[in-house]
């Protein structure tokens, strides 16, 4: 079930035929599509290919916003929350959450929004593991895939190790509270990198403060329920090979050392792959998005060739 609340308006071709991207308004069409379990709030903006957004961590759409226009140039964009965050309830509140239903919920939308040809899709951190599962298990609904640091630890000779991780960080949430237990796993996914620089604190403008109020609300689920269930996951890579002319494995410049980055490095090593840099580190959608979008854009085009 889809409810559109809002539309976006197509720009017209010119003389040539050629859409005038100049034209085209990103207000986004708004809808909510049910799946098992969930009803998934979505959006969607531009026109052209269809390309999926996944989002990481507990951003969800919003976590696009400053690439998703850009973008919405040359591709029909889609956005959404993941089951469970910001506006994507849950129908059970304590559900265990599963690769396997991330990975559906992206394959429903792309069905619903793309029915007649696979689209492209960017994954980002367990987004993209889910992006990875959605592509070995529904091929057939993907055309391109770019996985932009997803932790797949699982694949390292070190895996136990990081398995250990995951077990302190369960049990310190649950003894101690939320805060202590994302300092212990922002300290194990940084691994050799240094710690960051104390930030202030700074005045949002309301859009910013609420997309951070809804951050902040969804790291319970994320860190007790996401982190457990994504980064025990292992992925096929007999299928991954197999496919491998049809995703990009990406990284941060600036994330080398960091637990994500030598998954995806390691993952692109072993699948004959040039590992592709981003912009940034791992979060760097938010912190340059004008040159992860260009950068985005350049992938794009050179896997559709």
């Amino acid at each position: 079930m889809t409810t559109p609340t809002t539309a976006t308006t197509p720009g017209t071709p010119d003389a040539s035929g050629t859409p005038d991207v100049t034209d085209v308004t990103t207000t986004p069409t708004v809808g909510s599509l049910r799946v098992d379990g969930a009803t998934l709030h979505y959006e969607v903006r531009g026109r052209g290919p269809l390309l999926l957004l996944i989002p990481g961590g507990t951003g969800g759409a919003a976590s696009f916003d400053g690439v998703a226009d850009t973008l919405a140039a040359e591709y029909t964009v889609v956005t959404y929350d993941p089951r469970g965050l910001a506006r994507s309830p849950l129908d059970d509140p304590a559900a265990e959450q599963r690769v396997a239903e991330h990975a559906e919920d992206a394959a429903r939308l792309l069905g619903l929004l793309s029915p007649g040809e696979p689209a492209r899709v960017f994954g980002s951190s367990s987004g993209a593991i889910a992006a990875v599962h959605l592509l070995t298990t529904r091929p057939d609904r993907v055309a391109r895939a770019v996985l932009h640091e997803p932790p797949l630890v699982e694949v390292l000779p070190d895996a136990p190790a990081h398995r250990a991780l995951i077990a302190r960080v369960q049990r310190t949430f649950h003894a101690e509270g939320l805060m202590p237990a994302m300092a212990e796993f922002a300290a194990g996914l940084r691994g050799d990198g240094p710690a960051p620089e104390p930030q202030p604190r700074l005045a949002l403008p309301p859009q910013a403060a609420a997309r951070a109020e809804r951050t902040m609300a969804g790291l319970p689920y994320f860190i007790s329920r996401i982190v457990p269930a994504f980064m025990s996951y292992a992925p096929d890579l007999r299928h991954l090979r197999a496919l491998s002319d049809r995703f990009v494995l990406a990284a941060g410049h600036d994330s080398g050392g960091e637990l994500p980055h030598r998954a995806a490095a390691f993952l692109a090593d072993q699948l004959g792959q040039d590992l592709k840099h981003f912009p940034g580190g791992h979060t760097g959608l938010t912190t340059h998005p004008a040159e992860f979008a260009a950068r985005m854009r350049e992938t794009l085009r050179r896997d559709s060739r």
